[in-house]
């Protein structure tokens, strides 16, 4: 079996330091990580970039905006309507029960934590343990479609493995290290983004020397 360690050095000399999450504050993760659901990234910069433009990137005044004008500004992102009500519910959350303070949010152990915004209305686990991972800055590994499209492919995990599961198999076998966990997760993202895609182009992958499906293809040929 491939160690997730060395594929991590293989693809970190391949495709370099990624730098994600591209944030300024936390809280602008947290709006990131709720508006990137079902949506590219480049999208929810566009959103991000509006919400700047019109003052609207803090709890505060996400609390206080009409959800009709939150709407409109995050149109870019697409199931705006919903994305809206993510916010305005995470926000209300936030003031309801920690005076809108992250830091007291953020001042307790992971699973308290997680269990915390896995309560509110619109986060679930990829977008909790975003959450946790870029925001809190808690060694959690963020697991997302590509994680178990790569896996999956490279014959480490089955394609129904669960989320949790899928986590668990990455946390056992890497050491608990905050930046290891986020370049990880932001590794496979561009692979996935870029090789690894749902028609795959294994000819350029940089790992396709242990994949069970280039090897599976290549017989065939």
């Amino acid at each position: 079996m491939a160690n997730l360690i060395d594929i991590y050095h293989k693809l970190l000399e391949y495709l370099g330091e990624q730098g994600w999450w591209p944030a300024e504050t936390e809280f602008e993760v947290i709006v990131g990580a709720i508006l990137t659901q079902a949506s590219s990234w480049t999208n929810v910069e566009r959103a991000i970039a509006n919400l700047k433009s019109e003052g609207l990137l803090s709890s505060e005044a996400l609390l206080q905006v009409n959800e009709e004008k939150l709407r409109e500004v995050i149109k870019p992102v697409g199931y705006y309507n919903a994305k809206a009500k993510k916010l305005k519910v995470f926000v209300e959350f936030l003031h309801d029960n920690y005076n809108g303070d992250l830091d007291k949010l953020f001042d307790q152990d992971t699973e308290k934590l997680k269990s915390e915004l896995l309560s509110v209305w619109g986060i679930g686990q990829e977008t909790a343990d975003s959450i946790i991972l870029y925001a809190a800055n808690k060694p959690t590994f963020v697991v997302d479609a590509y994680t178990k499209r790569i896996m999956s492919r490279l014959g480490l995990v089955n394609e129904n493995t669960t989320y949790s599961d899928l986590k668990k198999f990455f946390e056992l076998q890497l050491p608990e290290d905050l930046e290891i966990y986020k370049e990880f997760h932001a590794l496979l993202v561009e692979l996935g983004k870029n090789y690894c895609k749902t028609k795959p182009l294994c000819d350029k992958c940089p790992i396709r020397d242990i994949c069970a499906e280039w090897k599976n293809s290549s017989k065939k040929r």
